[in-house]
């Protein structure tokens, strides 16, 4: 035993020593933007050495094959050619910070980014840059434990945003975190797809498709993030074990938090806001195209005198989404609160605020849903309860829709009806008698007041 620690120590000194002429040969270059070009420096630079770009520009594309720290001083750009990705990362332990990048491809099967990650970039590190007018923002593709951290990325502004790229694309980078930037522009604004264990926290997102796209990612976070003025904010789909907190939605046009598939995922603290937008925000060459479950004309939607319509069409909308927990988020002034679907099952609803939606829940079905949980359900704006005992608690459960409303879902037409004697009779028929209820969803505790917010999203 004494022995085997003796070798064991021996060859842990010997593996320090080994790395001492390495370290001690790493330098930090002054690099001019008058001199030799970028890539010609990066090729004679030695593993660890720091190169510091003077203000200027530089000529793209690079690439950059050996652990360096690449640091921009103000006003340090590198400008691509329009073919390829401008900066490529192509081995681990490389850090690329305080540079403008801008000028990659336009082809979208070759991935052309203004910085791209492959997946030899182990522990990259992307931060404090501003990246505009590239096809991809920042590009992690395979780089495992990879951050991209605090970058400005402004995205395309002109074409389809279906052939634009996101801000931050991740497709299998295991460990990979973006954390606090501002993207803006493009189609998404952190798109992931097929990885694992990765944190999304404190990042701004406005004028995309969505926010934050989740495509089979697994065990990851979505926290603090702020979404505005987007179609989507949060649109999670096929992925499971996840912690969606902290997030706020505030004015985007379809849906705040969209689960399609999502399952097992802690869903909590998050925060829908709605707000009347102009009608031409759902219009696609003068008309409505329905997609993600949105109203496929102007008639089917609530506008407004002047000519606004509010916004998002759904705080949430749940789909084929399962063993979920739900709770302490606030859903507030949206067409619907929640539009729950598609045999979603096993979902804990508890805690939450539904306050001044046009409808509360959308849920067309037969099952009876019961969202409380140990006693404890969700505020409801629009119920007017009691509680003689002063417990917090309504002392009646809470039915937020009736026969009406699913006729009204399934035959729109009969909003003709609304008013008549006869469908004031059934609604009254139905609140007296509880079980003439087709089914739908019950709240049997619900709360006198909304929770107070436990953190405000800076």
């Amino acid at each position: 035993m004494m022995i085997a620690r003796l070798l064991t120590t021996r060859l842990g000194m010997a593996a320090v020593l080994a790395a001492i002429p390495a370290m001690a040969s790493a330098a930090d270059l002054a690099v001019s933007p008058t001199g030799p070009a970028l890539q010609e420096i990066i090729a004679g630079a030695t593993a660890g050495d720091v190169l510091a770009l003077e203000p200027g520009a530089y000529a793209g594309p690079i690439t950059i094959d050996k652990p360096l720290v690449i640091a921009g001083k103000p006003g340090a750009t590198i400008a691509g050619n329009g073919k390829g990705s401008v900066v490529t990362i192509g081995a681990p332990g490389v850090t690329v910070r305080g540079l403008s990048v801008s000028g990659s491809g336009r082809d979208l099967t070759t991935r052309d980014s203004g910085i791209y990650a492959g997946q030899a970039a182990t522990g990259a590190i992307i931060e404090d840059n501003t990246v505009t007018d590239n096809l991809f923002g920042i590009y992690l593709y395979g780089a495992v434990d990879s951050v991209a951290r605090n970058n400005r990325i402004t995205g395309l502004q002109s074409g389809r945003m279906s052939e634009a790229g996101s801000g931050v694309t991740i497709w299998n980078a295991p460990g990979a975190k973006v954390l606090g930037n501002d993207i803006r522009f493009g189609r998404d604004g952190i798109a992931t797809m097929a990885s694992k264990r990765n944190v999304f926290s404190h990042n701004r997102f406005s004028d995309l498709r969505f926010a934050i796209h989740y495509m089979y990612t697994d065990d990851s976070e979505v926290t603090d993030n702020v979404s505005t003025r987007n179609s989507v904010g949060y649109a999670i789909m096929y992925s499971s074990r996840l912690k969606i907190i902290g997030n706020l939605s505030d004015g985007d046009r379809d849906h705040g938090l969209l689960l399609n598939t999502a399952k097992s995922s802690e869903v909590r603290d998050n925060t829908v806001i709605g707000r009347m937008q102009p009608v031409d925000r759902w219009l696609s060459a003068g008309t409505q195209s329905g997609e993600h479950g949105l109203p496929k004309t102007a008639n089917d939607a609530v506008v407004a005198a002047n000519g606004e319509r509010l916004g998002p069409e759904k705080c949430v909308f749940i789909y084929n989404a399962n063993k979920n927990r739900f709770f302490d988020n606030l859903f507030e002034n949206c067409a619907i609160g929640i539009h729950f679907t598609a045999g979603s099952e096993g979902n804990t609803m508890t805690g939450n605020a539904f306050i001044n939606n046009r409808n509360q829940v959308k849920y067309v079905g037969t099952r009876y849903l019961d969202w409380s949980n140990e006693g404890r359900g969700n505020y409801w704006s629009d119920n007017p309860a009691f509680d003689l005992d002063g417990d917090g608690i309504a002392d009646n459960p809470y039915r937020p829709n009736d026969l009406i409303d699913q006729v009204l879902w399934t035959s729109p037409q009969a909003k003709i009806l609304m008013s008549s004697p006869a469908v004031q009779v059934i609604r009254w028929a139905q609140a007296q008698f509880p079980a003439l209820l087709p089914g739908g969803v019950v709240d049997s505790h619900p709360l006198m007041a909304p929770i107070a917010p436990k953190k405000a999203i800076q």
